[in-house]
C-alpha cells in the first residue's frame, strides 16, 4: 500500500513542479536544496491496512512538513541576525550539555542508588517532619456494604455488619459474590473523592451531616440499601496519618538518597579530575 502511494506522489512531483532533479539521488523521494528525504525515512509512516487513498494522503503530508521545515531553517539562518543566532546556538549547546549529563547521572544513579528503605527508616523520618506532612483534603476510614433491599439474607447481613468482627471472615466471604458493592477494611485511609464515587448518596453538600466519626447510617436508594460505619476523620491542613502517606515518604527518601548520591558522584569527578591534572584553575 504505502509503495502505491509512493509511487503516485513520485509521479506528481515529476509531472507537476520538477521536485526531483537530474542529481536526485537513489531512492529520495524529495529535495529541498541540497537536502533529501529517502524512502527509508517513511518506510514506517503508513499503518497496515491503510486504504490507498488515505496512505497517499499521509505520505504526501509529511513530505509537505519536511519541506517546510527545511525551507523555514532555511530562512531563519538568512534573515535571523547573527547575535540571535549565535544565542540559540548557545541553548542548543547547554541543552545538549544538560541532556547528556542528566542520562549519564540517571544511569549511574540507577546501577548505585540503594533502593531498599526500611519500615524502622520511613517511620523515624515520618517522626521528625510528620509537621510537614499535611492532609490537602479530608481522610475517612470507614466500611459499607450496598446490596438489595429484598436480599434474602438483608437482617442478618445488617446485623454482622453493624457488629463487625473478625470471627465472621466466611461469612463475609461467602457473602460477597451476593453483594452490590463493599469494601470491609476500616483500617485504610482514602480521601473523599473515593467516598463519593462509592456511596453516590453523599456528596459535598451533605457530607457533613454523613462524614462523621462513629456514625453508622443506613440509607435507602431505589432498590438498593447502603450500610456504612465511618471509623474515623481527619479534615483538611491536619497532619497525615502514617500509613496514608508511607508511599510518599518512600519517595521523598529515595529522591534524598539519589540527590545524595549524585552530589557525592559529582564531588568525587570533581577531585579525581584535580589529582589527575585533569582540571586545573588558573589566578587571574
Amino acid at each position: 500500500m504505502i509503495k502505491s502511494a509512493l509511487a503516485a506522489i513520485c509521479l506528481m512531483f515529476l509531472v507537476s513542479c520538477s521536485f526531483f532533479t537530474p542529481n536526485a539521488k537513489p531512492e529520495s523521494i524529495a529535495r529541498v536544496g541540497d537536502a533529501f528525504l529517502f524512502r527509508a525515512d517513511i518506510k514506517d509512516l503508513v499503518p497496515p491496512g491503510t486504504s490507498k487513498t488515505d496512505s497517499a494522503l499521509i505520505v504526501r503530508s509529511f513530505i509537505d512538513r519536511w519541506a517546510s521545515q527545511k525551507l523555514l531553517i532555511k530562512a531563519a539562518e538568512v534573515n535571523l541576525s547573527k547575535q540571535k543566532k549565535a544565542a540559540f546556538d548557545t541553548l542548543i549547546q547547554q541543552y545538549k550539555i544538560d541532556l547528556y549529563v542528566k542520562a549519564y547521572l540517571e544511569q549511574v544513579v540507577k546501577s548505585t542508588v540503594d533502593t531498599l528503605i526500611t519500615e524502622s527508616e520511613l517511620e523515624a523520618y515520618y517522626k521528625q517532619n510528620k509537621e510537614n506532612f499535611k492532609t490537602t483534603g479530608t481522610l475517612v476510614r470507614l466500611r459499607y456494604v450496598n446490596l438489595s433491599k429484598d436480599h434474602p439474607k438483608y437482617e442478618t447481613i445488617r446485623s454482622k455488619f453493624f457488629d463487625f468482627r473478625k470471627s465472621d471472615k466466611k461469612f463475609w466471604e461467602a457473602q460477597s459474590i451476593k453483594l452490590n458493592n463493599f469494601a470491609l477494611n476500616d483500617t485504610v485511609w482514602v480521601d473523599m473523592s473515593q467516598v463519593y464515587s462509592k456511596l453516590s448518596f453523599i456528596n459535598p453538600e451533605n457530607r457533613d451531616e454523613y462524614i462523621v466519626s462513629g456514625k453508622s447510617i443506613q440509607h435507602a436508594d431505589g432498590d438498593n440499601m447502603y450500610l456504612v460505619k465511618i471509623a474515623s476523620v481527619i479534615e483538611k491542613n491536619q497532619i497525615a496519618p502514617y500509613s496514608f502517606i508511607k508511599p510518599t515518604l518512600r519517595e521523598v527518601l529515595l529522591n534524598q538518597r539519589k540527590l545524595d548520591l549524585i552530589k557525592k558522584f559529582e564531588k568525587e569527578i570533581t577531585d579525581d579530575a584535580i589529582k589527575d591534572k585533569k582540571y586545573e584553575v588558573y589566578k587571574p
